[in-house]
């Protein structure tokens, strides 16, 4: 077995080959830029080296440094988690001249797979099923506006070498073909060096399946089940889950069959993923099709480890190294069901906008994952995974990708597994940017999620104005009017309360009126009993005074609540949602009844900087006239161009800003008349 190996990748991935490699005996090696000199997967290893400035293309995406620190340090392989060079075929031969393992696929099988059109020509080869289309060389807009006609809207326009859903544009009807086939063309060349498209039949009510594979050198492929990745923002995945709840045994076998035919086809060995588009509208569940096949570990491998059992990392190591797979496809089970969220630096509530910038309080709910070899070790602690490679205080930097970590639950049974996620969700402390944990907790208490009846529409058709968090039932709202008198009486009692308890002289009852988003309460606390609104509530807590996380039992349902302050008042997190509370007494509140309420200032004049980032543009001056959806400015965030634009019309009066300057989060851009 290799004795050391080198991780050409950051973040939450390169510590994730890193505890698999220390089960195995194998020393590591990580690689770092500026921006992660102090990151946990640097500590983690057993060496590291420093390889540029912070961009990935002076450092992760350099071949040459890679290599040079592999030398350096004597790394017999190369692990390339995914992005950055996982995919390349110039690094898997580059490593191979230097007689450095790659722990991956042959490069024969990258460069197949890696051509969207030439895989597709492989696939129908190897007797996959194939989406309508054509994927052939197209020659005009004319050309692919015939080619659209023939295979019947809507169709799918894709650049060749594409992905992480960039070059691809949906056309209903000529029109959009005419509009959108030069704009993929341009999109294929200036982020992929290839303007080739290809145009497909758009399958309707699609969901998005992959069938996780398994070779060896020795011609052996095993197919590992499947994972459902139907629930997708801009074509990127949200949530991830293994088994489909739509997908049927003999469905399974069929998709597995295919995929590892096209496996065998290309010399596949290591792990890949083959992702197919199914039609949701087939009742059969036999209408599926090939999309890609990604010839590297996955971002959501995790769930298929859980259900299996089976440590993916370990046996591309061991495949690397020229090993036989010690399992057969019958020893390929499935127990339980098990659910990924990814938990991203970006902020639902403001458009998805991506947010960087210190972590001034990260605490996940359990360590992250370590896998100490026990059966149940890929599933974490009862059956929740953490991983992550942040820590608190450190900073989620503009230079990758937003992703925190990722929060993977096993259950016996669906719902279950979804359950324990909803719980988690509520225990991850999070603080100091915007994150989406609000957003999946609120997917997964979705009833069209619990139904299973997903399409890769979902987000899209269920929040079609954004998200504003997660529907709160009125009996939910009565028991966070129950903790929030007791986070009240506790506060108010502070200097009485010692060694977790209150004082003898606590007041027998304390009257409060709750205000929960605007909505009044009446709460009393009476010796441990709690009433709200005149219905009596069973309340345990273990609220301390300044304490963050409220755990509660109310009426025998457990909650875990967050608590911020806020102006007068604060913030409390849970299921999804945030809610604005202050707390009066009783008696103060009926006097401010009678008081003048103060109106909060008109901001509505104000181009207001939506994100940390840089101006890249400012379209007016003071004294232009502006109407409604004119853009006003740029502001780039995480290599992301977000247009700014007019609220309404008027004349711009004073601007603060101009191109190249670094922006606060709701700096003013400029003003209005």
């Amino acid at each position: 077995m290799f004795k050391k190996i080198l991780i050409a990748n950051r973040g939450e991935i390169a510590r994730r080959v890193i505890k698999t490699a220390r089960r195995m005996g194998i020393q590591t090696v990580a690689v770092y830029s500026d921006a992660d000199a102090r990151a946990p997967f640097v500590l983690d290893a057993d060496e590291a080296v420093h390889i540029g400035p912070s961009p990935a293309a002076q450092s992760y995406l350099i071949a040459e440094k890679i290599i040079e620190a592999c030398k350096a340090t004597g790394a017999e392989a190369v692990h390339p988690g995914y992005g950055f060079l996982s995919e390349r075929t110039s690094f898997a031969e580059a490593l191979a001249a230097e007689g450095i393992a790659f722990i991956g696929p042959p490069v024969n099988a990258i460069a197949a797979m890696g051509d969207k059109i030439e895989s597709k020509k492989l696939a129908k080869e190897a007797g996959v099923n194939v989406v309508p289309g054509f994927v052939g060389e197209i020659e005009d807009t004319e050309h692919a506006v015939r080619i659209s006609n023939e295979i019947g809207y809507p169709v799918m326009m894709k650049a060749s070498a594409g992905g992480g859903g960039k070059g691809m544009r949906l056309a209903y009807d000529e029109k959009d073909v005419r509009e959108g086939f030069e704009a993929v063309k341009r999109e294929g060349l200036n982020s992929f060096g290839d303007d080739r498209v290809f145009i497909e039949k758009f399958i309707l009510n699609p969901r998005h399946i992959e069938i996780q594979i398994l070779g060896d050198q020795h011609g052996n492929v095993l197919y590992l089940n499947e994972r459902e990745c139907s629930i997708q923002r801009r074509h990127q995945k949200v949530v991830e889950e293994a088994p489909s709840p739509f997908v049927t045994p003999k469905m399974r076998k069929a998709m597995g069959e295919q995929c590892v035919a096209l496996s065998k086809a290309v010399g596949y060995y290591s792990a890949g993923t083959v992702e197919l588009i199914v039609s949701g509208a087939d009742p059969s569940g036999e209408s599926f099709y090939f999309l890609e096949m990604n010839t590297r570990l996955q971002v959501e491998h995790p769930v298929t480890e859980a259900i299996t059992g089976i440590d993916l990392v370990e046996q591309m190591i061991r495949v690397a190294y020229g090993e036989k797979l010690s399992i057969t496809q019958e020893d390929v089970k499935i127990d339980g069901w098990a659910i990924e969220n990814r938990v991203y630096a970006e902020d639902p509530y403001r458009g998805f906008l991506p947010s960087t910038g210190r972590l001034t309080s990260y605490k996940p709910p359990v360590e992250g994952w370590t896998d100490d070899g026990a059966e149940n070790g890929r599933r974490g602690v009862d059956g929740v995974r953490v991983d992550d490679g942040v820590y608190d205080g450190g900073e989620v930097s503009m230079f990758y990708d937003p992703m925190i970590a990722k929060l993977i639950t096993w259950g016996k049974t669906r719902d279950e597994a979804a359950d324990k996620q909803i719980a988690a969700l509520d225990r991850f402390e999070l603080e100091g940017l915007g994150h989406n944990i609000d957003f999946v907790s609120a997917i997964m208490q979705h009833p069209r999620f619990r139904s299973g009846e997903l399409t890769t529409g979902f987000i899209a058709e269920e929040y079609p104005d954004g998200f504003h968090g997660a529907s709160a039932s009125e009996d939910l709202i009565r028991k966070l009017c129950a903790v929030a008198g007791v986070v009240a009486t506790v506060n108010s009692e502070r200097a009485r309360y010692v060694d977790g308890q209150l004082g003898d002289n606590l007041p027998a009852i304390r009257a409060w009126q709750v205000s929960i988003d605007q909505q009044k309460h009446d709460v009393v606390v009476h010796n441990g009993t709690i009433t709200v609104d005149g219905t009596a509530m069973e309340l345990d807590t273990d609220y301390v005074p300044g304490a963050r996380m409220v755990l509660a039992k109310a009426d025998g349902e457990y909650l875990a609540v967050k608590i911020a302050k806020s102006g007068s008042g604060f913030k409390m997190t849970t299921r999804g949602a945030s809610h604005s509370v202050s707390c009066l007494p009783a008696h103060v509140a009926h006097l401010s009844a009678h008081m003048i309420e103060k109106i909060p200032p008109d901001l509505s004049k104000y181009l207001i900087c939506p994100m940390p980032g840089l101006i890249t543009a400012v379209h007016v001056e003071a004294g232009d006239k502006v109407e409604a959806g004119q853009p006003l400015a740029i502001v780039e965030a995480m290599k992301m161009e977000n247009i700014l634009r007019a609220e309404k019309s008027g004349t711009v009066k004073l601007v603060n800003a101009k191109a190249g300057d670094s922006l606060a989060v709701d700096a003013i851009i400029l003003e209005m008349e």
